[in-house]
């Protein structure tokens, strides 16, 4: 049984550039097959967060992995990223595409909210004078429109299913949890939600709806935390907007991003015109005879308007952060060999495991396999060498071999 996969929702108004986020993160530079989701929709595509890999720490000369990549020494993991309808005022209520916008919505852990930093769209993403339309009201809108829709959703449930509950015997927690599930909400989310609005000792019976609506906006912020996407960093109004958004919402909620060029650099990387990996803060030109000149000057733009300016076009960065920072991610190599770090089939740091932080050694077995998990004796962890306990907490980058006393079937 593998970790539970995580989805990352991209939302925003129309006319912002989140099609072209999508399509940014979802191009694979490199033919990358076996991705390891079940299905894919129309709307839902494989993004890859970067990490330097560990064979390069362990001083191995390369890997082998079943999914994603690894290219000079940097190794690219999947993940599952959706493009949410567009959003214009009034969504929450079922204007313009709302209902189809909320429904998308419920199924994501973590939200990427694609903001046009240049000004250059109103709030029914009409094309407007770049400068004209302030992004900080555009961020405010739109994550009311959220949270509106958010708090409607709950209430609902709270009304026709949780007090018809009320006189059951089931924990509290469980409850709330057992009835929110459909938003993709977690008991953990239910737990700190409670204590964040200090409703943790006040029985279920005695909330008020003004409680019901504090523990919706608290379980939202938590169950469905948001990273600003600052778009549109090569038009020059962004400047001073990037600036206002992070003193408003804060550096560690705000990536300053250029989607159009992370998609151009991209495309080029894949008819082999430049050499770039996502991330990059920097691209090689490697074939001038393909390179016109409209995309000459267009990568001009790119190096003195992006990478210069912010070191890259942040697209990477932002799917980190929403990995990584937001849902506390860690990636972890499970193997079979503590010795040569490798499966049964000799195939060098095949897998890399994005659990949450926190993650037990016993846990992990579990993920592998449920048979693993059900004889777990002991760990090694590949790197020290060093045996560890079912209640080991696994750490960023750990190799890790169970020993089982039942083998996987």
């Amino acid at each position: 049984m593998p970790p539970p996969e995580r989805l990352i929702g991209i939302v925003g108004k129309t006319n912002v550039g989140k099609s072209t986020l999508f399509s940014a993160m979802t191009l694979a530079t490199v033919k990358i097959a076996n991705h390891p989701f079940t299905t894919i929709e129309p709307n839902v595509g494989v993004g890859y967060i970067r990490i330097r890999c560990a064979h390069v720490e362990l001083n191995l000369p390369s890997c082998n992995p079943r999914t994603g990549a690894c290219i000079r020494g940097e190794r690219f993991v999947p993940v599952k990223i959706m493009d949410v309808a567009g959003l214009i005022p009034g969504a929450s209520q079922g204007r313009g595409l709302g209902n189809k916008f909320m429904d998308d919505l419920r199924q994501a852990d973590v939200l990427i909210h694609v903001v046009d930093a240049a000004g250059s769209t109103d709030p029914e993403g009409r094309p407007v004078r770049p400068g004209s339309f302030d992004p900080v009201e555009e961020v405010k809108l739109i994550q009311a429109e959220i949270d509106e829709w958010f708090w409607g959703v709950v209430k609902k449930l709270w009304e026709t299913k949780i007090q018809r509950s009320l006189h059951s015997t089931v924990d509290q927690v469980d409850l709330l949890a057992r009835s929110l599930s459909g938003l993709s909400i977690r008991k953990q989310h239910i737990v700190e939600a409670l204590r964040e609005v200090d409703l943790e000792s006040k029985n279920l019976k005695n909330w008020s709806l003004d409680d019901v609506r504090s523990f919706s906006l608290a379980v939202r912020r938590l169950s469905k935390p948001i990273v600003i996407a600052a778009n549109k960093i090569d038009v020059p109004e962004a400047s001073e907007n990037v600036r206002r958004l992070v003193e408003v919402f804060g550096k560690e909620s705000v990536v300053p991003v250029s989607s159009l060029a992370e998609l151009l650099l991209r495309k080029l990387a894949a008819d082999g015109v430049v050499e770039y990996l996502p991330g990059d803060p920097s691209f090689r030109v490697v074939d001038e005879k393909k390179l016109s000149g409209q995309y000459k000057r267009a990568l001009e733009l790119i190096e003195e308007s992006v990478l210069r300016v912010y070191g890259s076009t942040g697209v990477q960065s932002l799917l980190n952060k929403a990995v990584f920072e937001v849902l506390r991610l860690i990636p972890v190599y499970p193997v079979e060999d503590a010795n040569k770090y490798t499966d049964h089939h000799g195939n060098v740091l095949p897998d890399v495991y994005l659990v949450p932080w926190g993650t037990t050694a016993k846990e992990l077995a579990y993920m592998i396999h449920t048979d693993l998990g059900e004889g777990f004796l002991y760990a090694i962890n590949a790197r020290t060498k060093e045996r560890v306990g079912e209640d080991y907490q696994l750490k960023y980058g750990d190799v890790i071999k169970v020993v089982s006393a039942k083998s996987r079937r």
